[in-house]
This record gives C-alpha cells, sequence and structure tokens, in this order.
C-alpha cells in the first residue's frame, strides 16, 4: 500500500528565483571519459590505513582496503605524495620524483596496488608537485655547487645590501607558511634562493628549459608505470615576474607583518606564463594519451590546484583550441560556503563556476581537502548530507576527501602533539589558526584500538577521540552519512545525473533546490534547507510540469524521511539543515544499484 505523506500548513514567507536553466545538458551519444563519470576519491597516505605497524598509512594499507572504494562506488583513487621526501612537508618535499618513499612501501607495492586498482576497474591518479622540491634533492645540492647543468634550476638572486653591510633578500616577497621572507640566503653559493613555501622547499625555475624538460620526462615515467592521472599541487606558483617586483600590502585587518596574506601577491601568482606551462603539460599528456589509447588504454587527466580568483582560476581551463588542465580545482564550496550562506548564496556559487567555464569545459565540485577545515565542522554536522547531494548530482565531476562520506569532523590537536609545520611555524598561541593536521588524522575503520588504523602502540597525529562510535563499522549498520553517500554514488550513475540538465532555484531565503533531466528518463529534484527553521517547500509552484506527487529516492538522516515516501511536492515539510532527493518514478529503478 502506497502511502502519500501531507502536512498541515505552515505559513512561511517565500521569496523565490524562477527556474533557471544553467546547465544545457547532452545528447544521448554523449559517452563521457572516465574522469567526467567517476568519483575522485582523495586519499591522505599517512592517515588511511596502516599496514605494518608504524603508525604512518603506507601503500599496502591501501591495497588492503580497495573493496572499501568499491563498496563507495569510487572510480578514481588519488594519493597524496608517495615519492622519496625527507618529510619535512609530509611527501610535499620531494628529493626524488621517481622514486617510492620508504615510509610508504617499495615500487613493487605500487605496482601491485595499481594492478588491484585496475583489476577492479579503479584508475589510480597521483599527486604531483611541480613548483618546488626538497632542498635534499640532488639538483639542489649540485645547484647551490654551481655544478651544471644544474646552476640555473633554481630561482637565484643576488643580495640587496642593508646599511649595516649584511645581505638582505632582493624583494619583500612572503613565505606561504608565515615565517617571514620567501627568501634564503645560501652562504656556499653567496646567494638567495626563492621559496614560496618552506625553506626546505626550494622553487624550481621554469624559465630554464632544461627544469621544463626535466617535468615532463617525470609526468612521462610515471604514465609509463600505468598511472592514469595526476593531480598538479600549487600550480598558480610555478612562475614569478622577472624583474622583482615588491608587491603591495594587502590591509586586511588583523595579519602580522610576516604572514602570507600581508601582501597581495601580483608578481608571484598566476603569471602569464604559468598558464602556457599549464598547456604544454596538457599537450604532452594528449599525446601519450593517444600513444596508449593505441594500446587499449583510456584516456589521461590532469587537474591542478591553484587558490585564485575565479577569473584567474577560469584561465587553467585553456580553450578548445589549446587546453589547459582538464579542470582546476573549483574551491568556491570550500573558500565561500558557511554556515551564514543562504540560498541565494548557494545558487550564486553554482551558477558563477558553470557560467564562467570556457565553452565545452567540464565542471566539478570540492568541499573538503587535506589543507581545508572537515566540511562537517566548517558548516554543520547536519547539512553533510545535503552538501554530499549537490557535490554527487550537480553535472561534473566530485572530489571527495577521506573521511568526509563517514561525516567525521576535525580532531582537535594538542600543541605538543603538532606537526604540520604551517601550525608549527606561527608558535602555540596561533597554531590552532594554521595547522592542518586537525583535518588529517586517522581514518576510523572500527571502535578497536586506534580505530583499526593501526595494530601500533602509536599513530602519527591523534585519532579522533570519538572513534567508538564514529568509525566505519558501526555507521554501516544504522542510517548514516554513510548510508546516504553510498545511495547517492549509485543513484548518479543514472542517465540524468551524467547527461542531464540542470535547473536551479531559490525556493525560500534558506531553501534551495536544483533538478536534473534527461529526455524521458526521470526528473529528479533535490532540496536543501540551509536554514536553522522549519520551512514549508513549494516545488510545484516553480516547476509546474512535475507530477503533484514524487517519490523520495535519497532522504538525509535527520529529514523524518525515508526512500520511498510518497510526498505531496506543494507541500513539503522540511527540516533545519535538512535535504531530499525526489524523484518522478514510481517504481523502484535497480539501473544504479
Amino acid at each position: 500500500m502506497l502511502k502519500i505523506i501531507v502536512f498541515g500548513s505552515l505559513f512561511v514567507a517565500h521569496c523565490f528565483v524562477s527556474s533557471e536553466i544553467i546547465f544545457d545538458g547532452f545528447d544521448d551519444k554523449f559517452k563521457p571519459e572516465w574522469w567526467q563519470s567517476d568519483i575522485i576519491y582523495q586519499v591522505y597516505v599517512r592517515s588511511f590505513k596502516d599496514s605494518n605497524g608504524d603508525g604512518i598509512g603506507d601503500i599496502n594499507g591501501i591495497a588492503e582496503k580497495v573493496d572499501y572504494f568499491k563498496s563507495i562506488n569510487v572510480g578514481a583513487v588519488w594519493l597524496s605524495p608517495i615519492y622519496k621526501s625527507p618529510q619535512d612537508d609530509f611527501g610535499y618535499d620531494i628529493s626524488s620524483y621517481k622514486e617510492i618513499d620508504p615510509l610508504f612501501g617499495t615500487m613493487k607495492d605500487f605496482e601491485r596496488l595499481r594492478g588491484l586498482l585496475h583489476s577492479n576497474d579503479i584508475k589510480l591518479i597521483l599527486d604531483f608537485v611541480p613548483n618546488h622540491t626538497s632542498d635534499e634533492h640532488p639538483w639542489f645540492q649540485n645547484s647551490v655547487k654551481k655544478i651544471e647543468p644544474y646552476t640555473n634550476y633554481y630561482v637565484w638572486k643576488n643580495p640587496i645590501n642593508g646599511t649595516d653591510g649584511k645581505p638582505r633578500p632582493p624583494n619583500n616577497w612572503l613565505g606561504v607558511f608565515n615565517k617571514g621572507s620567501a627568501w634564503k640566503w645560501n652562504e656556499e653559493r653567496q646567494q638567495y634562493y626563492y621559496h614560496a613555501f618552506q625553506r626546505k622547499q626550494p622553487d624550481l625555475n621554469y624559465r630554464n628549459p632544461m627544469v621544463v624538460e626535466e617535468i615532463k620526462n617525470t609526468i612521462s615515467y610515471w604514465l609509463g608505470r600505468g598511472v592514469d592521472g595526476f593531480r598538479f599541487d600549487a600550480v598558480n606558483y610555478i612562475y614569478e615576474r622577472e624583474d622583482l617586483l615588491d608587491e603591495d600590502r594587502s590591509y586586511i585587518p588583523g595579519i602580522y607583518e610576516s604572514d602570507y596574506d600581508y601582501l597581495n601577491h601580483t608578481s608571484t601568482l598566476d603569471q602569464p606564463e604559468t598558464y602556457e606551462m599549464v598547456k604544454i603539460w596538457r599537450k604532452l599528456l594528449d599525446t601519450e594519451t593517444d600513444d596508449y589509447t593505441a594500446a587499449g588504454v583510456k584516456s589521461k587527466f590532469f587537474m591542478v590546484e591553484c587558490y585564485s580568483p575565479l577569473n584567474k582560476v577560469m584561465g587553467y581551463y585553456g580553450n578548445e583550441t589549446t587546453p589547459g588542465a582538464h579542470f582546476p580545482f573549483n574551491f568556491l564550496f570550500v573558500r565561500d560556503l558557511s554556515q551564514q550562506s543562504d540560498a541565494y548564496a548557494v545558487n550564486d556559487m553554482i551558477k558563477s563556476w558553470i557560467k564562467n567555464m570556457p565553452k565545452n569545459m567540464w565542471p566539478n565540485w570540492v568541499i573538503g581537502n587535506h589543507d581545508q577545515p572537515r566540511m562537517a565542522s566548517r558548516i554543520s554536522p547536519m547539512l553533510v548530507d545535503g552538501l554530499h547531494m549537490m557535490q554527487l548530482l550537480l553535472p561534473g565531476t566530485p572530489i571527495t576527501y577521506y573521511g568526509d562520506e563517514l561525516g567525521i569532523q576535525n580532531t582537535y590537536v594538542r600543541w605538543d602533539q603538532t606537526v604540520d609545520p604551517a601550525g608549527r611555524n606561527v608558535g602555540p598561541l596561533r597554531y590552532t589558526k594554521f595547522s592542518r593536521d586537525p583535518v588529517r588524522s586517522p581514518f576510523p575503520w572500527d571502535d578497536s584500538k586506534n580505530a583499526g588504523f593501526t595494530n601500533g602502540s602509536k599513530t602519527w597525529l591523534p585519532v579522533n577521540p570519538d572513534y567508538w562510535q564514529e568509525n566505519l563499522a558501526a555507521l554501516s549498520k544504522t542510517k548514516s552519512h554513510l548510508k546516504t553517500y553510498r545511495q547517492l554514488t549509485r543513484l548518479r550513475k543514472m542517465p540524468s545525473f551524467i547527461k542531464g540538465n540542470l535547473h536551479t532555484y531559490v525556493l525560500s531565503k534558506w531553501v534551495f533546490g536544483f533538478s536534473r533531466s534527461f529526455y524521458d528518463h526521470p526528473t529528479f529534484f533535490v532540496i536543501i534547507n540551509f536554514g536553522s527553521e522549519i520551512e514549508n517547500v513549494d516545488i510545484k509552484s516553480v516547476r509546474k510540469t512535475l507530477p503533484d506527487i514524487m517519490k523520495v529516492k535519497v532522504s538525509s538522516t535527520n529529514s523524518g524521511y525515508v526512500t520511498g515516501n510518497l510526498l505531496r511536492i506543494s507541500n513539503i515539510l522540511l527540516r533545519p539543515k535538512a535535504s531530499l532527493v525526489l524523484s518522478t518514478s514510481r517504481l523502484n529503478e535497480d539501473s544504479y544499484k
């Protein structure tokens, strides 16, 4: 017997934006590339699973959990850097681009993991760091000594002599990790080298053609090892102004003179040459793809990280004639979405990305990563399901940060436990503002010692104390964010989400909605209450062609509804922070299960 749920009247003043088509969708002939249809899952390797008891996650630990990736319908796994490194910045300081760090395993372990992933139809993406190396890299060691051809592999500049006769940095540029100048004096070479990040991370000199070739050769090396793609770290830093022009003050309140944000970075970010280099990398990948496609291998892919204004970020797409990255990361939900965001703001974020993309480019949606607070802590634990509905059901590629599918929150890390250089560098009074440790804590697999992350006695970062109840094993047994995530990842395989168009709606100040439609397939309508009060939602008034009654396909844990409920769409009672995915189909579609 079907039960139709209708609620009594609850008056709420509504002002809404009429239906607006944001994304046109495709015809039935469209066949998406894997990076368009698959979910990309980011693994912070140190924190995912430890296989040898040293308290640090590793490659073999990831291999143990391939079945988990399958269970949440992940199509590609992106690993944080696993290259040989002194680990001063946990792998983002590379001392050899073509070796695996022993901390994580061996090349044989890597090849085994790649084989396991590929046999399960899961792609492998590596985090690549093109901007800088470790100061322990042989290139830098030789550059210090001016041993050719390495003399100019890095950005070296002469000092300016101060009034006291001591050498001074050549300009006022600041380092990202909040320790003042971005220049470090090298006594042996008697010059300064530039480091956008840590002092132990000298920047490569891309004005040297040999450096360009070294990086291209490295990319080709890993493609030859069977890697399916890359995430390029901090791409917008790779070039600086050649004339070393000082940067102006930002005048942001409460910023110290030594803080990176004290300046506007017009001389060190998003230089014209950077966009051209991204196009060179894309041409390399496309050329390699042609070779691999001939051998039956699917296309190679790369995405780039750049925290920049939207107009500058869009430049990393390139254009149809000379494409750049397959996409730059979309950080709008990370940087702009907050507890203050209403439905109008959410609508604007989605529109601003899709409408500003160059022609025929592909969107993507990011809610969290290894550098940003967990989405459940940053916005609200109660909105986790609604955020996943947006991320997974909007047109484009979703990138999930490990553990976000569980809705886990930041782990409080005391000063004496802090290891992140971004936090250590500013001291105990300010470390909580800058440290990234809280978002990198070990994955909570179960309620055993150390959350099942390791059988060792200690973990490299503390496990979240709530692991005894907020863990994978426990959340798999009850209605949870994890179960909702799994429902959504199955649902997004349907043509309406892979190929369909997108309409967005502001149903009230705090209720945002969007619909996905594709020809004669079911239409889906998503509604999310970003507010703190119950709302009566009337979908029929903005989409009159919809049937009067629709079925609940996915419901948030706090919604009060379950899959299969039938709702009269002119009168839906939506709790605070609750969300629903509704379908025009009355049947149980099996095509996505």
